[in-house]
């Protein structure tokens, strides 16, 4: 997939060198030449040092961008016999003539090239601004714990008991008791009494479980963020935006 490619994408690429099909460095980046109608980059001017003054210009249809430098899909000696064009614009005439040496088809607009106030010699400076990206992580920030042990305590019961206790009634006869034998006698009559009897069952009283639920808010991050500034100094220096 070939990039999309912007007047401000290769404008951060001057300087960066320019390899062809075989991987062979041909020059570098110097000059970009766009639409004026559409903004869309056209032509990449090749500043090289291999072939005179000559000015060298390749298609921007078919570049790539790694991060070694730019790759054209021709040939060194294709680009190097390329017709030569050594202006701030294109004219029609020469565009197609150079689209027809690529193989290529265009649209034959109005061509500029970008920054054409500047020399040739001159340098440029790539402005970088640092942008705050926050995310989120998840960290443990708690922990609830559940703990259960044995104690004891006395606990009282009422209970009711039953205690047989004797009587001694005492009932007056007038009998003859003719030929008794007079003896000592004595019986025993058993008496019972309840006693309370204690017995222990474990019952199950409660459950206790623990579980998660997330609650959300809102925090506000501050940080500082790094900007790099530009000032153009001189009375013959302007400002152009080749957009």
């Amino acid at each position: 997939m070939r990039d999309e490619w912007t007047i401000e994408r290769l404008g951060e690429l001057r300087g960066s060198p320019v390899y062809d099909s075989a991987g062979e460095k041909i020059g570098k980046v110097e000059d970009l030449f766009y639409d004026t109608q559409t903004g869309r980059p056209e032509w990449i001017g090749l500043g090289t040092g291999l072939f005179g003054t000559k000015h060298l210009l390749v298609p921007v249809a078919g570049a790539e961008a790694r991060d070694d430098g730019v790759f054209v899909p021709y040939s060194k000696d294709q680009v190097k016999d390329s017709p030569d064009v050594d202006a701030d614009e294109l004219s029609p005439a020469d565009e197609s003539s150079l689209y027809g040496y690529y193989g290529l088809e265009g649209g034959y607009g109005d061509i500029a090239r970008a920054g054409a106030d500047e020399p040739r010699d001159g340098g440029s400076v790539t402005r970088t601004e640092e942008e705050l990206k926050v995310g989120k992580r998840t960290v443990e920030a708690g922990q609830v714990r559940v703990r259960k042990w044995v104690e004891t305590e006395p606990v009282e019961a009422e209970v009711e008991l039953t205690r047989e206790r004797a009587t001694v009634r005492r009932e007056r006869i007038d009998e003859p008791a003719a030929g008794h034998d007079f003896r000592e006698e004595e019986i025993e009559v058993p008496l019972r009494a309840e006693e309370p009897v204690v017995e222990k069952q474990a019952v199950a009283k409660e459950r206790i479980s623990v579980g998660k639920q997330a609650e959300r808010d809102t925090r506000t991050v501050t940080e500082t963020v790094r900007k790099e500034r530009v000032d153009v100094d001189g009375d013959d220096a302007d400002d152009v935006d080749p957009r």
